[in-house]
């Protein structure tokens, strides 16, 4: 094994994200805010970035452009580099063969499309992770173990619910680590330990893998390989013919995913449950808004919130998070909400287990989402008001709602 091994890792950024509804119709999902001042692309970038690795690989596909701004050629993750650094990996046309055009169809498939980049780089590993999930995770041991047992490919796992499980790649490990099996998506799982959408390969074995999949399995005119996602038929094949092992993360782990998923993990955030922001030695990078410090007013009501930069609060707040220059003014209350940066909440409106996204006005005596009793957010629940829409002066937008990007209501 190398002394200081070759990592290529590649982040898997192009999904459009339809499970998030009316938040990504004009975004790519990792564009999408976190925790106030964050976004999603950032985890991923932060434990690259962290863990040493300076190759890193960007796949996008949906609405790309969402993200140059915030990404900044790398440089918050010290990833602008002359050698090396961010790559963006965007789909072409007449780059390859007819398997290689235009845009991927599964995360397995994603990797295929690239497979001749990733050989031609060469890697001793090649650590691919999605941008969905919330965690803070040192790379170095897991590529370290991976190369030490030979591994074929090492899937980073967590434990979820039951209920969770079932959307989920659920594994199930044998002796020493080794995964013995993998129910993709399964009706009713057996376990309740999943995928956590990392995962490092042996460069060789998943190239050829790739290929001999590309080969079996029915693929069309338009470039569709048929590989899928890694669930459906690259795991597996490994599984079976190669050495996977399993290595558990320990720590806090959230798919973001859906809206319930969403404000669930914001809730997480707000209960000191969320520990990716509580590491000194590990802070999550991100290019930070341009913004003064927050204000809060004489008469002002904060009750666990989290408040961003530039936000300018009169009225009363609890147990939400409020992203860059969010505006509350007197006789407002905002409950059980993530509001997105530069939504304005006017007078005596109240705004209760919503998601608000940017540039969102709520004119006075609007009211927008309700209470609920269920201590589980569910997306039925979640009113959720796409961006830079209006809500009139003492409209109702009911619980559950879903409000498309500029609508006027």
């Amino acid at each position: 094994m190398r002394t200081n091994p070759r990592v290529l890792a590649v982040v898997q950024a192009g999904g459009q994200g339809s499970r998030l509804d009316v938040l990504t119709r004009e975004r790519a999902k990792p564009a999408l805010s976190f925790a106030g001042s964050f976004q999603l692309i950032d985890v991923a970038l932060t434990n690259c970035a962290h863990s040493g690795i300076s190759d890193v690989w960007l796949s996008v596909q949906y609405q790309a452009g969402s993200l140059h701004h915030h990404l900044a050629s790398g440089r918050p993750w010290d990833l602008d580099r002359t050698r090396g650094g961010l790559r963006w990996l965007m789909p072409q046309q007449g780059g390859g063969s007819a398997a290689q055009d235009g845009f991927s169809n599964g995360n397995g498939d994603d990797l295929h499309r690239f497979s001749d980049a990733i050989r031609e780089f060469a890697p001793d590993a090649v650590v691919v992770m999605s941008t969905d999930q919330v965690l803070a995770l040192d790379l170095r041991p897991v590529v370290a173990a991976h190369l030490e047992r030979g591994s074929h490919c090492t899937v980073v796992t967590t434990e979820v619910s039951l209920t969770q499980a079932a959307d989920k790649a659920v594994i199930t490990i044998g002796r020493g680590s080794r995964v013995a099996r993998l129910d993709y998506k399964p009706e009713r799982p057996s376990g309740t330990t999943i995928a956590a959408e990392v995962f490092v390969y042996d460069p060789t074995v998943l190239l050829a893998t790739l290929e001999d999949l590309r080969r079996e399995l029915s693929h069309t005119d338009d470039g569709n390989t048929g590989i899928g996602d890694f669930g459906e038929h690259l795991l597996p094949r490994m599984i079976r013919d190669g050495v996977v092992h399993a290595w558990p993360h320990e720590g806090y782990w959230a798919d973001l995913g859906t809206p319930a998923a969403y404000l669930s993990a914001h809730r997480d955030l707000l209960a000191g449950r969320v520990d990716v922001l509580d590491r000194p030695d590990w802070p999550l990078l991100t290019r930070w808004p341009e913004l003064p410090a927050s204000r809060v007013d004489t008469g002002a009501v904060l009750e666990d919130v989290v408040l961003s930069a530039g936000c300018r609060v009169k009225g009363t707040v609890r147990r939400s998070v409020l992203g860059p220059g969010v505006v509350v003014e007197p006789g407002a209350v905002i409950e059980d909400a993530v509001l997105l940066a530069g939504v304005r909440v006017s007078r005596d409106a109240r705004v209760v287990t919503a998601i608000l996204d940017e540039g969102v006005r709520v004119e006075v005596g609007a009211r927008v989402g309700q209470a609920t009793r269920a201590t589980r957010a569910h997306d039925h629940h979640i009113a959720v008001v796409g961006r830079d829409s209006v809500i009139g002066r003492g409209v109702t937008v009911p619980a559950g709602a879903r409000l498309e990007p500029g609508t006027t209501a």
